[in-house]
């Protein structure tokens, strides 16, 4: 492996390994946060979700307009988007969100504390995201996109008049919802962590746009993302010898690891499975939906909720708002009178 590269890995590690521990400690999950809404009930992870989606913002645009990253070759800048795919896949991600009981990132989390079901929706999500992607279902794929893709005039809201002043408009928005989080014992520690995990959206940006850039090998500029790399890992597994590890899946890893070691230091790890058998059809096809679902919306709720606003493009705040959306929808489908 040539310097960058072994520096890209060694950087997407050390992401994937404060992404794991953090995210452990503090239960980061914007589905959780969505059904504390609903319910009514006492807790901040939508406001820490929204709080790093404060940090990656600003920090990932300061990165920008200092030139240390372009953000406009990223794929959430992509000057086309399907206006059947995009937002069918956030509404399908969404509702496998739902059933699965939390995203590829959280199934990662609790992967780490010894949860045996997210391995079963991991590798339901992993295959799926690879089979819409480059296998079977790429066919269906490629066919939908191509009928239904549209040009936009402009990608983000950086090439509005007055730019800076809608960025501190969004910023100050967000930072009152923020300011609204009920007092609770773990107030200060979730939105302490929720800050570290906005600085890793832009630690990603940074690492695969700047640090480890090798203009003799370019690649895609990416920050944090877990539909297509979790599947990438699943595939990595197998072919080590005849591929070459990427960014994405060493991140994968140590988020595994970092939840592994802090669920370990403090005790929390313990062994679960399925106590039913329609426990396991919803983590199977949930992770099958959030697979087929993210592959269409190009992202998750990290890939798109936080890496791709974070570039402030407008595909990715539409993808987020049919992630919810999905989640809604089987909320309201499934909830109990």
């Amino acid at each position: 492996m040539d310097s960058p590269h072994s520096l890209s890995l060694l950087l997407g590690l050390a992401i994937g390994l404060v992404f794991g521990v953090t995210a452990q400690i503090t239960k980061f999950c914007f589905y959780r946060g969505l059904k504390q809404h609903w319910e009514h009930q006492q807790g901040v992870q939508l406001q820490s979700f929204f709080f790093a989606l404060c940090v990656a913002l600003v920090g990932t645009q300061l990165s920008a307009a200092l030139g240390w990253i372009d953000l406009n070759p990223s794929i959430y800048r992509s000057p086309t988007f399907s206006w059947l795919l995009l937002p069918l896949g956030g509404v399908v991600f969404g509702y496998g969100m739902a059933l699965a009981n939390g995203c590829g990132a959280r199934a990662l989390v609790r992967l780490g504390e010894g949860n045996l079901r997210s391995l079963v929706v991991l590798g339901s999500l992993g295959i799926t995201a690879l089979t819409t992607l480059t296998g079977l279902l790429a066919p269906v794929r490629h066919t939908l996109q191509a009928s239904t893709t549209v040009q936009l005039p402009h990608s983000s809201l950086n090439h509005l008049p007055w730019s800076w002043l809608w960025i501190g408009l969004l910023v100050v928005l967000l930072l009152g919802y923020v300011w609204r989080a009920p007092t609770t014992p773990t107030r200060n520690r979730d939105l302490f962590g929720a800050a570290i995990i906005g600085l890793l959206i832009v630690l990603g940006w940074l690492s695969t746009g700047w640090w480890a850039a090798d203009p003799f090998d370019p690649q895609p500029l990416s920050s944090l993302s877990f539909v297509v790399p979790v599947g990438q890992s699943i595939q990595y597994s197998m072919l080590a010898t005849g591929m070459e590890a990427k960014f994405a899946v060493v991140v994968v890893l140590g988020l595994v690891l970092g939840s592994l070691c802090s669920a370990l230091v403090r005790r929390r790890f313990q062994w679960e499975g399925f106590t039913s058998t329609p426990q396991l059809v919803r983590a199977v096809l949930g992770g099958a939906l959030m697979g087929i679902g993210g592959v269409f919306a190009v992202g998750c709720t990290i890939g798109q909720g936080l890496s791709g606003i974070s570039t402030l493009a407008y595909s990715s705040m539409l993808s987020l708002a049919c992630i919810t959306l999905g989640a809604w929808l089987h909320q309201r489908l499934h909830s109990r009178p």
